[in-house]
Formats: structure tokens, C-alpha cells, sequence
């Protein structure tokens, strides 16, 4: 019969297996006729899908399985929610270094540009503010340069749409789980340069292999720099990465691991351009920098990750994790505080902060599956708590300099303390401490009353303690309760490589914005519906889905009718659906692919306040991605690999009335192996120099020109 073995699909005679020791001799086979005894089969499971080898071991795009949003590892075809792996070699050939240069090109995610390593990226309208470690959050934002760089990882995994099962208090946009790179039992390593257009330049050193003779104690060390392309004038981003990790093997059944991450950034922060005198954007000038040539942000953050996992006998697997992070983060930087003047003149603004930020999250988690009407079944059972304290000071100023400015005025502006005047003049200035504390108990259960079905029905009860001091106002504001979040889901093989899915899942979201009477708004609560096909072929090496969702989102902090106003309001009730279509893998030994469409429409049915939701106006309705990639096995071509690719936007606009127009960049690669040793690849973004925006913000500032084209040349050597 056919089953599935933790949510992958095989076919079989048996389930687990049988064990059976039989004496044939002439009484005991007298015996056993008299008696007609019955030998009973031991039924052994497990989820062979903890064994699953990291991509950058199995090679191309194709995987077949992630962990997000599921705690447990499943097919993605079992996975009732849209989710998207990007392996390690997508990764590579396409030159991505933070989560947000993988976000531009991966299908269902739109990101606002900022500097690589602080934009703001987004799924079905809302922002990713946590990404998740192995299954581990912590808060993710632009203001503290949080968007983490990927040296570090094998994979991304993806899930759009919310998952209060395990993230209850996370935003409805979805998860981001970057899974480790974890240290091998075999030596391995290499070494990599790159050099490019814009002054764009990196190296890194990977090795991993066991530190003991027996191989019970593995390590791996990764070393990272990278200089970010610099087409806009006095912009640089240079960003350092560490990571080391440690597996152990305590038993033949336990491990322990282990892992450390730093991340630095130092960035001349580039804040866009003004729009001109009659609001129209600045084509052909998306070299211009309007800031000052002291602008700086500077952040470091540090994780340290443990994971202790045991393998029991009949197939459960327990793991307690943890993860503590430790950030900060300062800036300083003036910027465009109006429209450009028919002179070419303007006036200047200015930010500044400082940012103190500690984050602990725990999870402790059991799953087993285990035999029900003939299949393989599973539950997962557990507990989490998550602590992040944010202490924040920051300073704004509309009129930095008085009168207006040129922009090489701008440019030489001499120093100015922008935290230091606000704090000192109370104009501007702001001083809060920000607590949230959740502790929550988990269970799902996936059960195939056939082998053609999955039924998954799952709760979570948490409490939370959300906490606001604001210093200056000399005020503290609490509040406290008890959530409950279902989730529902279920699966449906039409044959072999298709399935059916359809699933509902809520999540709330604790807010720190006061309300006309200066108390905190009461949490947003969310829900989604989605429906879809999925299908997987060729081993799984290829993945296919189509998928139509709706959203509903309550109580959103807004800004009031009341422009002079200094408090929100939540917006009524949003909806926001639309429809996705993605195909991702490997075609071939030689051939791989991501492509994807993403459809996005949203109204607010019961409004509290007559303004837009400006943020969904950054959102187009239409976003093409695609991106494919062939290397060549035979021949006199034997080596090299080419690839390319297109993402395309329709029209989208701010709050402002800033309009964009719909795009369409192409980018290009060529690779060539030297020898089993040697390789090298060229990547070249934008082969049409494409004149576009990628952001549009006010009048003043966040219009965001896309980079030119540009290209980067890298070397690999793997020892």
C-alpha cells in the first residue's frame, strides 16, 4: 500500500518494519498448528525528513521540504499555506548577500529599498518584522539594520500569509526561517573574491569538518566582507559577518548544537531623492545623492543559538532550542526636507537614534507520528516564550539649516548633532523603553483517515504582556491578556504529483500606539483564508503551486482625519486578497528555475478614518518573477553555465501622490568551472540600464532610484 512517512510520500509493503525470529524444527511447527499462533507486526515510524540533507549537498533549487511555520519538517506539498525555498545555490547565482536583495527577486515578496541590509520587506501587504533562526524569532526592522546577511545560511524559507500557530503575535505578511549552515562530517571549505562596477567588492572563507578523530565533534567558521555597489555619489554600505557553530553528538540518539553570529554594518546612509518642482520624479539623475557627506549609520548585533535535539525509540524527536540576541545601532544623517525649488534648491531635515535592542526566545517542542487507519500520522506538542526589550532615543528636525539649499550645499553641510539638539530643545525629541513578553502552549495533529487525505487541526494559547515607557512624557502603559488562535488546514492528493489544500489560521498583534485618550490600542487581529494546488515532480526536485487567499486585518494603528493629530486610530476592518502562481526547482541535472506571479488587491470594508492605508499603496497589483539557469555537462561547453532572468512591476504610488511607473529589469550571468577546484562567474543587473524607481515616498525624501547596470566578477575555490 502507499503511505507517507512524515509527509513524504513512498511506496511500501510494510509500515516501519517487522521483526521476526522463527525456528523451524518439526515441534515447534506441531506447535504452531495446534495452537494457530499469530505473530503480530511491530509497527516502527519516523520522519525521515530530520535526516534531510542541506541544499548546498543535494545541489540545483529544488527542495521538497522546509520547517516554517510547521515545526516539524514536511513535504511542501503537506504544507496547507504558500511557501518558497531559496537553496544555497539560488542563492549563489543570483549574488545575493542580505534577505532583502533575495526578497527583489523572490516570487510573492515586495521590498521598499533602502540600503541593503535596512529595507523593509513584505508579503500580501504587511511587513516581515521578525525573521526566524532555526524555527527561532527575533524582531527584524529597518530603523536598526536588522535585515540579516546570508553568508551564514543554507537555506530561506518562506511562508506568506500569517501563522499564529507558532507566531501568534507576529505580523500577517508571514515567516522567514533562515536555516544554518551546520558543520559536516567531511572537511570541506572555500574560499571566494568578487569584484565589481560601483566599487563593489567581497571575500569569504567557509570550513567546515569534525575537530575529533571519531567525528563526534564537528565545527564550521565562516568569515564574510562585503562592500555594496556605490552608484549613488558619497553612498557606502560595507557590512562584516562571523559565524561559527559547534554539533555534538552527546549519544548516538542527542545532539547538541551550537552557533554564534555577528553581523556589522557601516553605512553613509542614502535616504533617496526629492521629487522635482512640479512633483515629478528626477529620472537620469539616480547617481544624486540629497544628504549630508556626514550622514552614518552604524550598527553591530550578536546571536547566539543552542539546540539540543534526542531521537527516541519509535520515531519522536524532542528539542529544546533557544536563541538571545543583543543589538545596537546609531545614526545621524540629514536628508531633503522639501520638494526642489524651481532653483534646484531645498530645504533640510534631519534623524537621528540610537537603539538598544535584547531579544530571548525558547522553544521546547515533542512530535511523533505514529499509525492511525492503516497510515503514518503525526502531532507536535509544545511550548515557547519569547522576551524583546527595545530601548529607543531618537531625534527629528524639519529645518536642520535654516533657509534652503542647494544640493552641493547639502552635500558640505558642516556636522550637525540632530539627537543631540532635539534632546537638548525637547522639539523632535523622543526617549521609549518597549517590552513584549509572550508565553504560549502548542499542538497540531495531522491525521490521514486515508492515505489520501490530511486533516491538520491545531490551537495555541498564549499570554502577553506588551509594556510603553515614554520617558520624555514621563508615562507607562500596560496591557495584558489571554489569545486564543486556531488553525486549520487540509490536504488532498489528486494523484501522485498533485494535491489539493485548503486552510484558515489567525494572529494577533500586540501595538504600542496610544489612542485620543492616550491609552494603547487594542491588538489587530487577523485571519486568512487561502485555497490551492500543489504539485511536486521529479522527486520532488520540482515544485508547483497555485494559490487564491483573502485577509482580514482589524484594528491596524492609522493616522487620523485630524492632520495636527498626535495619537492613532485603528483602521476599521482591511481585506486584502489576490492570487499567486510559483514554480521553483530543478528541471534537469542541468537546468533549474524560479518563476512566479503574485496578484494583490486591497480595500478597507469598515473604515474608522477617511485616509488610505498609505503603505498598500506601495504595494502593485502585479509582480513577475523569473530567474533560470542552465549549466552545460557534455562537450565542449562542459563547465560553463549561463543564466538570466526578469522581474517586472505594474504602476504604484505613496500617500503623498508620488506615482511610479511599472518596470521591467533584466539581469544576466555567465559561470565557467576551471577545474573540479576552480570556478568563476560573472553576474550583470539591469543589462538594459533600465532609468526606473524601485520606492516612492513624500515629496521630500524615499524616492528611491534602482541601481544602473552594473557587474560584479567572483572566483570560488573549494579546498
Amino acid at each position: 500500500m502507499t503511505i507517507r512517512e512524515g509527509g513524504i510520500r513512498r511506496s511500501t509493503t510494510v509500515v516501519g518494519g517487522v521483526v521476526a525470529v522463527l525456528s523451524f524444527t518439526q515441534n515447534a511447527l506441531a506447535q504452531s498448528i495446534e495452537e494457530a499462533t499469530r505473530l503480530e507486526t511491530i509497527t516502527v515510524e519516523g520522519n525521515r525528513l530530520y535526516e534531510m540533507l542541506p541544499s548546498e549537498t543535494t545541489g540545483g533549487y529544488g527542495v521538497d521540504a522546509a520547517t516554517v511555520g510547521t515545526k516539524t519538517p514536511a513535504a511542501l506539498r503537506d504544507i496547507p499555506q504558500s511557501v518558497s525555498v531559496v537553496t544555497r545555490d539560488a542563492i549563489e547565482d543570483q549574488n545575493f548577500s542580505t534577505l532583502d536583495e533575495l526578497g527583489r527577486r523572490t516570487p510573492g515578496m515586495r521590498v521598499l529599498s533602502n540600503d541593503n541590509g535596512r529595507s523593509s520587506i513584505y508579503a500580501r501587504g504587511y511587513e516581515y518584522d521578525e525573521y526566524n533562526i532555526d524555527g527561532l524569532p527575533a524582531p527584524m526592522s529597518s530603523i536598526t539594520g536588522s535585515v540579516p546577511s546570508l553568508a551564514a545560511f543554507d537555506r530561506v524559507e518562506i511562508m506568506r500569509g500569517p501563522s499564529g500557530l507558532f507566531n501568534s503575535t507576529s505580523e500577517m505578511g508571514g515567516i522567514v526561517n533562515l536555516v544554518r549552515k551546520r558543520p559536516t562530517r567531511e572537511f570541506q571549505g572555500h574560499a571566494t573574491g568578487s569584484l565589481g562596477s560601483d566599487d563593489r567588492r567581497g571575500a569569504q572563507v567557509d570550513m567546515s569538518g569534525p575537530i575529533d578523530a571519531d567525528g563526534r565533534i564537528r565545527g564550521r567558521l565562516v568569515v564574510d566582507h562585503t562592500e555594496h555597489a556605490r552608484f549613488v555619489d558619497h553612498n557606502d554600505n560595507d557590512q562584516d559577518d562571523i559565524y561559527a557553530a559547534l554539533d555534538i553528538d552527546l549519544d548516538e540518539a542527542t545532539t547538541l548544537g551550537l552557533g554564534y553570529l555577528h553581523n556589522r554594518k557601516d553605512i553613509v546612509v542614502n535616504n533617496g531623492q526629492p521629487v522635482g518642482s512640479e512633483g515629478e520624479l528626477l529620472y537620469g539623475s539616480r547617481s544624486d545623492f540629497y544628504g549630508a557627506d556626514w550622514n552614518d549609520f552604524e550598527s553591530r548585533s550578536s546571536d547566539w543559538v543552542a539546540e539540543l535535539t534526542h531521537r527516541f525509540d519509535g520515531g519522536g524527536i524532542g528539542r529544546f532550542a533557544a536563541r538571545y540576541v543583543d543589538r545596537e545601532a546609531d545614526y545621524n544623517y540629514a536628508f531633503g526636507g522639501s520638494a526642489l525649488d524651481e532653483d534646484e534648491t531645498l530645504s533640510v531635515a534631519g534623524a537621528a537614534g540610537e537603539v538598544d535592542q535584547q531579544a530571548l526566545s525558547l522553544d521546547a517542542s515533542y512530535s511523533q507520528p505514529f499509525s492511525a487507519f492503516g497510515n503514518v500520522s503525526e502531532f507536535v506538542v509544545g511550548a515557547d516564550h519569547k522576551r524583546y526589550d527595545t530601548d529607543t532615543r531618537s531625534g527629528r528636525s524639519r529645518g536642520v539649516v535654516s533657509g534652503r539649499v542647494t544640493r552641493d550645499e547639502l552635500h558640505d553641510l558642516a556636522f550637525v548633532d540632530v539627537l543631540g539638539n532635539a534632546r537638548a530643545s525637547g522639539r523632535g525629541y523622543g526617549d521609549t523603553e518597549t517590552t513584549l513578553e509572550e508565553t504560549g502552549l502548542y499542538g497540531k495533529l495531522t491525521l490521514r483517515p486515508v492515505a489520501s487525505l490530511a486533516l491538520i487541526a491545531g490551537g495555541r494559547l498564549s499570554h502577553y504582556d506588551v509594556e510603553l515607557t515614554d520617558r520624555v512624557a514621563d508615562d507607562r502603559q500596560r496591557r495584558s491578556d489571554d489569545e486564543f488562535t486556531p488553525y486549520a488546514g487540509l490536504v488532498v492528493d489528486l494523484d501522485a504529483n498533485h494535491s489539493l489544500y485548503a486552510s484558515y489560521s489567525q494572529v494577533f498583534k500586540p501595538q504600542t500606539s496610544y489612542d485620543a485618550d492616550g491609552d494603547l490600542l487594542e491588538p489587530r487581529e487577523g485571519e486568512q483564508y487561502e485555497a490551492g494546488i500543489k504539485g511536486s515532480y521529479l522527486g520532488g526536485a520540482l515544485n508547483a503551486r497555485a494559490s487564491a487567499f483573502r485577509l482580514y486585518d482589524e484594528n491596524r494603528a492609522a493616522t487620523p482625519d485630524d492632520p495636527g493629530a498626535d495619537y492613532s486610530v485603528g483602521v476599521g476592518k482591511m481585506r486584502i486578497q489576490g492570487a499567486e502562481f510559483e514554480v521553483t526547482g530543478s528541471l534537469t541535472d542541468q537546468w533549474d528555475l524560479i518563476a512566479g506571479y503574485t496578484y494583490l488587491d486591497t480595500e478597507i470594508e469598515r473604515a474608522s478614518t477617511t485616509r488610505d492605508d498609505g503603505v498598500f499603496l506601495l504595494m502593485p497589483n502585479n509582480i513577475v518573477n523569473l530567474w533560470t539557469q542552465y549549466a552545460f555537462a557534455d562537450g565542449a561547453l562542459d563547465g560553463l553555465s549561463i543564466g538570466g532572468g526578469v522581474m517586472a512591476m505594474s504602476d504604484f504610488a505613496s500617500s503623498s501622490g508620488v506615482e511610479a511607473p511599472g518596470y521591467a529589469v533584466v539581469d544576466a550571468m555567465i559561470g565557467y568551472d576551471f577545474s573540479a577546484n576552480l570556478s568563476g562567474q560573472i553576474n550583470v543587473n539591469n543589462v538594459l540600464d533600465r532609468d526606473y524607481y524601485n520606492r516612492v515616498g513624500g515629496v521630500n525624501t524615499f524616492n528611491m532610484a534602482g541601481a544602473p547596470a552594473s557587474a560584479v566578477a567572483s572566483l570560488r575555490y573549494d579546498f
